[in-house]
């Protein structure tokens, strides 16, 4: 009787629990479905960056290292999803490590007796990388944040002894160098046909996009204006272009003007849509321009589907420049860096060095973030969770393991579940400080272990360091989404008027990118600015994207010659009084529009273009 209710109570046990998993999994628990029921392709993922990360700890330790905790770090650093962006990071990562040991032995070189004078001149050097980072695009930001945090890991870690800065510089660049190299050679194992996965990668995005702004230009030719799927379709073309230069790192050697070509794809579908919003601002039929900026786009996507020997097309870009954020970052990171000294230097704490690296290299990892103060909350969150295991590891795990191995095998578990949330949007804040610090807090060695003090002052170090940051990021010079907003919708009006400077060399592709650009990134980090404020501003930016590209076209027609002789003066009176109203000059359009076409003759573009302008003015 009682072993019978046991069994009974032990299935209902069971029952339970499988009813509990399957509430984690399904609908109410979707968001613990990355663990229980990952995809394919983030399992590959998790399983080969712990992979890869393990090894290096393996070899750091099997090399006697003395911090082996740093190969493994950089594993986690440059591990994406894409091996196009492993590479571009890993190479950054690379290039940024070499200068950052270079500077960190210059400093110590400068001040080795003077830590005020050390500190300060730190600080402006790290508020230099990380402003000047805001100028860029991808990981070539990355590679001037990697020189700020790079300088101060070397530079702290010989600041007792700065004899040994030598030394200190180039164990961190093996470890680095380590780090890289293991992840290459587990994501050759677990990529294969690399090439011709990112080719079809890459066309399959150019065809999707061109599908999609088809689409979106008959919805406007159609008269059916739809400012929030417009700025659904910019975002789609803009997320294309930053993800080429990827595809194609991963392609090379064999196409090496692919990428030329599938940003000139991207420059005409932006142009097609910003000319069909032109033509519904006209009420006009649409001309032949909208087919030969389509046919134009698909000749690019032709090109990149059978290449040309000898092909020597070239399509140059530049990155974006946002000088306010790129001081703010400047100013935050250098008053972080001498504030988190001024806590070391008046409180005398033992990890006073620890907390001053750890600061650095938080800001290295979240200064040119679009949210730094959002972004470090889950970082934050992270950090505890990752504190937390690593106590479990140096408590327990590590007391009880006799051989390096063993603990890479028990190290395997978290990393693999750090892997999985880092590729669950909800989760991957939370992942980003929890697999790049795991190891750091461990602090594995040949030599010994961490004691209790050791681990608790480490792991308080990095802690109060991810707390510093957030409160700086949130106090000194915070990111305000609507002064943002008010900041961009000057920016877009005052550039809508310079276009029409007959001595500007704006080319429409150049203004349609730009405000691309900076329109999606203010949806993205708008999330505090009400929606009745947002989308007529979004409008107005959508509108002026149309305008500037309207007037590019009328200053071209003057500068190329192809206004007729008799109307140049009106057409270069008419730039001359958009430069000084903007808008305002919309009458002074519609006069001309009609003037040109009374007398006939006028260039089809020209008179399309005025058009445009000319449309606001009369609905």
């Amino acid at each position: 009787m009682g072993a019978g209710q046991g069994l009974d109570g032990q299935g209902a046990l069971g029952a339970g629990l499988l009813s509990w998993l399957a509430r984690m999994r399904w609908p109410r628990g979707e968001r613990l479905r990355w663990l229980f029921a990952p995809s394919f392709g983030d399992l590959a993922f998790a399983l080969r960056s712990s992979l890869a990360a393990a090894l290096s700890l393996l070899i750091a330790m099997w090399m006697e290292l003395d911090s082996p905790q740093w190969a493994p770090l950089t594993v986690w650093v440059v591990a994406q999803s894409s091996r196009g962006e492993s590479l571009s990071k890993a190479r950054w990562r690379v290039a940024g490590t070499i200068v950052g040991c270079v500077a960190a032995v210059a400093l110590v070189a400068a001040f080795p007796q003077a830590s005020g004078l050390f500190f300060v001149t730190l600080g402006l050097w790290i508020g230099l990388c990380c402003g000047f980072a805001t100028f860029f695009d991808g990981y070539r930001s990355y590679g001037l944040l990697v020189t700020s945090f790079t300088s101060t890991i070397v530079a702290t870690g010989a600041i007792i002894q700065p004899d040994e800065v030598f030394d200190v510089a180039m164990s961190r660049g093996t470890y680095i160098i380590l780090g890289i190299v293991c992840e290459a050679v587990l994501a050759m194992i677990f990529l294969p046909n690399l090439q011709e996965r990112a080719r079809a990668r890459l066309l399959g995005r150019l065809e999707t996009v061109c599908a999609a702004v088809s689409v979106g230009v008959a919805r406007l030719v159609g008269g059916r204006a739809d400012p929030e799927a417009d700025q659904r379709l910019l975002a789609e073309l803009m997320t294309a272009n930053g993800r080429i230069e990827f595809d194609v790192l991963e392609m090379a050697p064999q196409t090496p003007r692919i990428a030329d070509h599938a940003r000139a794809a991207i420059a005409d579908l932006l142009m097609m849509l910003a000319r069909a919003r032109g033509i519904a601002a006209s009420g006009r039929p649409p001309g032949p321009a909208l087919e030969r900026d389509y046919q134009a786009a698909r000749a690019h996507v032709a090109a990149c589907v059978t290449p040309v020997r000898g092909d020597r097309f070239r399509f140059r870009t530049r990155s974006q420049r946002h000088a306010v954020e790129a001081v703010q970052n400047g100013l935050r990171a250098c008053a972080g860096i001498i504030g988190a000294w001024l806590v070391w230097e008046v409180t005398a704490w033992p990890a006073g060095v620890t907390f001053v690296s750890m600061v650095s290299l938080v800001y290295g990892l979240l200064a040119t973030r679009e949210v730094p103060v959002m972004a470090s909350g889950a970082f934050f969150r992270g950090a505890l969770w990752c504190a937390a295991v690593a106590g479990v590891f140096a408590f327990l795990v590590i007391p009880a393991v006799t051989a390096p191995e063993c603990l890479v095998l028990a190290l395997l578990v978290p990393m693999t579940i750090g892997g999985l949330a880092a590729r669950h949007p909800a989760t991957a804040g939370y992942a980003f400080s929890f697999n790049m610090f795991l190891p750091v807090l461990i602090g594995p060695s040949n030599m010994g272990r961490f004691d209790e003090v050791s681990f608790l002052n480490g792991a308080s170090a990095f802690l109060a360091a991810v707390l510093f940051a957030r409160l700086t990021f949130g106090t000194v010079l915070p990111f305000r989404a609507d002064a943002h907003l008010r900041r961009t919708r000057a920016w877009t009006e005052n550039r809508l008027r310079a276009v029409a400077d007959l001595r500007s060399r704006m080319t429409a592709y150049r203004w349609l990118s730009d405000n691309a650009d900076s329109m999606v990134r203010t949806v993205r980090t708008a999330q505090d600015i009400p929606r009745e404020a947002l989308v007529p501003a979004m409008e107005r930016h959508l509108e002026a994207m149309t305008l500037g590209m309207l007037v590019i076209t009328v200053r071209q027609a003057v500068q190329d010659g192809r206004v007729p002789a008799g109307s140049e003066k009106r057409v270069r009176a008419f730039l001359r009084a958009w430069e000084r109203s903007g808008d305002g000059a919309r009458p002074v359009a519609r006069e001309l529009l009609w003037g040109l076409e009374r007398r006939g003759g006028a260039d089809p573009a020209l008179v399309g273009a005025l058009a445009g302008i000319a449309g606001g003015a009369a609905g």
